[in-house]
């Protein structure tokens, strides 16, 4: 029997088959900008690393590849030259340990108040504050540890220069502190709510059931938060630059002036340097290990972080 329709509905049915075909066109659109906007982040990470291969390849020509890993000293810039990373790499390290001697701990312990204890009102107000931290501009941070942290540690330490690693660890921990905090709550608010009921229904006090029970269970998230913030520290630029210094060598005196490999780049950068010479193409080389070390922390972090969603997702 065949269907009638009523004019009404003949009346309707062209301008609901227009509406279908304009969300299916408009939904392809969208869906081609953003594979659009996948696509440019994707080039321009290749493109990074096709300009420091290349620029690299002919650092490397003229300089073996164990010198520049295993040397001792680094003078570029000078006469006699010399390409060992070492001392560079010795002062990314000093930060980076200071840096992670002060965040690490205290994010974590900031994380736990805030995720266990503190109250919805008071986790509204510390937790954003706590956030402006990753708002504030790094050469601000740099003049802050000039201004503040460098006189407090002199008058402490008067032996200690005035740029000092001592004082580039803390202000670059300060730094990576939100990060630390945000990922360590979210990793232990992810733990569900039954395996802390489980805890009191045993008779455990609250401090009991989140050191035995909840941060061992958020135990992977935390160290991916722990990776991701120390590969930030490594990567941090300005700050280290004007509270470091610029002195390349192997030392593990904090209260010494060092030289960062960011900082070392940002030196070369200024334009004093010719372009093509070996001492441009050395800023290359550099940035070219500094991917390498913060892409092997990034992929470790992610591989923890896959483990800690399959448990908990």
């Amino acid at each position: 029997m065949p269907i009638s329709l009523s004019p009404q509905a003949m009346v309707k049915a062209p301008s609901l088959l227009y509406k279908k075909r304009w969300g299916r066109w408009r939904e392809s659109v969208i869906k081609g900008l953003m594979f659009l906007c996948a696509g440019i982040s994707v080039i321009t990470t290749f493109l990074i690393i096709a300009i420091l291969l290349k620029e690299s390849f002919g650092f490397f020509a003229e300089v073996s590849f164990s010198e520049f890993l295993f040397g001792t000293q680094w003078t570029p810039l000078f006469e006699p030259r010399s390409f060992g990373v070492l001392p560079l790499v010795n002062g990314t390290m000093l930060i980076v340990v200071g840096s992670a001697l002060f965040a690490l701990p205290t994010g974590l312990l900031s994380a736990i108040y805030i995720s266990e204890y503190a109250s919805g009102r008071v986790r509204g107000i510390v937790k954003p504050v706590l956030e402006i931290l990753a708002g504030i501009p790094t050469v601000v941070y740099g003049y802050f540890a000039l201004t503040f942290i460098t006189p407090v540690i002199r008058q402490v330490y008067p032996e200690a220069n005035v740029f000092n690693a001592m004082s580039a660890g803390l202000v670059v921990g300060i730094m990576i502190l939100p990060m630390v905090v945000s990922l360590s709550d979210n990793a232990l608010r992810s733990v569900p709510a039954a395996l802390r009921h489980g805890g009191y229904a045993l008779g455990a006090t609250q401090l009991e059931v989140t050191t035995r029970i909840v941060v061992p269970a958020s135990l992977s998230g935390i160290v991916a938060s722990y990776i991701l913030a120390l590969s930030r520290a490594i990567g941090e630029t300005m700050a280290v630059t004007l509270a470091a210094g610029s002195t390349p060598r192997i030392t593990l005196n904090p209260m010494e002036s060092i030289q960062t490999m960011t900082a070392y780049v940002v030196q070369v950068s200024l334009g004093d340097t010719p372009a093509g010479t070996i001492e441009y193409k050395s800023i290359f080389a550099v940035a070219l290990l500094l991917f390498v070390i913060t892409l092997v922390m990034n992929m470790i972090a992610h591989k923890v972080l896959e483990k800690f969603r399959e448990v908990y997702d």
